[in-house]
C-alpha cells in the first residue's frame, strides 16, 4: 500500500509522514508513505494507492480528484485539526478507510 501526502512544497508534511510511519509500524502494517509537492501530483498518481492533500492545498482537490478518478485512485483532504496537531494515527486511519476493497 502506498499513501502519498501532497502539500504546497512537500516539506510541511514530513513530520506528519514520520508520525504516520511510526503508527503503521506499531500496527505492523506494510505501508509506504511519502510526501510530495502538489506540483508533482501527476508524476506520482499512478504509483499511489491513496492521495491525501494538506489543508493548505485543498483548493486543488476538485482538479486532482478529476485526474485521479479514471485511475481509481482516491483523493481526500486531511482534516485541518489532525494536520495541525500532527495526529499521524488519525491521518493513517483516514487513508486506510479510503483504500478500495
Amino acid at each position: 500500500m502506498h499513501i502519498v501526502l501532497c502539500c504546497a512544497a512537500g516539506m510541511s508534511t514530513s513530520m506528519l509522514v514520520t508520525r504516520m510511519k511510526a503508527e503503521a509500524e506499531k500496527r505492523q502494517l506494510a505501508v509506504r508513505i511519502d510526501a510530495v509537492p502538489v506540483a508533482e501530483f501527476e508524476s506520482i498518481v499512478d504509483d499511489a494507492d491513496v492521495i491525501l492533500l494538506g489543508p493548505q492545498v485543498q483548493y486543488e482537490a476538485p482538479r486532482l480528484t478529476a485526474l485521479a478518478a479514471p485511475l481509481g485512485k482516491p483523493v481526500a483532504v486531511i482534516d485541518m485539526m489532525d494536520y495541525g496537531t500532527m495526529r499521524g494515527d488519525k491521518v493513517l486511519d483516514k487513508a486506510l478507510t479510503l483504500l478500495p476493497s
